[in-house]
């Protein structure tokens, strides 16, 4: 893998991951993993009267790009409600992130990813919904 992927930015959020630890009285708890490379994700979301993120934070054990992607997609979503959870685009926080998924190979977009699907998985058990099939292949980058 090029030293390019590894922008500072990416580096930064690694090292210093904003919104780690966990909420004991958290309305959603989601563990995901990604079994391609070991990294593993737990979210928890703390949610207001209107079903919006008052808080979110994350725990976990992964690369550089598993955790500043989950550090900086816990910035995007606060305040954000459920529905705009669930629609959320992979493109909004591969933005984030300032990489393109062109410019990583698979296994490294499922990395990327991991946070996205951890949040999504989560936001539609709470709902007592199901991802579809076709949410499924976005975060598994199938398309």
């Amino acid at each position: 893998m090029s030293s390019e992927i590894y922008r500072d930015k990416i580096l930064e959020s690694y090292r210093h991951p904003k919104n780690y630890g966990s909420i004991d009285d958290a309305q959603i708890k989601v563990k995901e993993s990604n079994p391609l490379c070991g990294d593993d994700m737990e979210m928890h979301l703390k949610l207001d009267a209107d079903n919006k993120v008052s808080d979110i934070k994350f725990t976990g054990r992964g690369c550089a790009i598993s955790i500043a992607s989950a550090s900086m997609l816990t910035e995007l979503v606060k305040g954000r409600s459920l529905e705009e959870l669930r629609s959320m685009d992979k493109q909004e926080l591969l933005q984030k992130l300032g990489i393109d998924s062109l410019q990583l190979n698979p296994v490294r977009i499922k990395c990327a990813l991991l946070s996205l699907k951890t949040l999504k998985v989560g936001v539609v058990s709470h709902l007592g919904q199901q991802l579809s099939a076709e949410e499924v292949n976005v975060l598994e980058n199938e398309e």
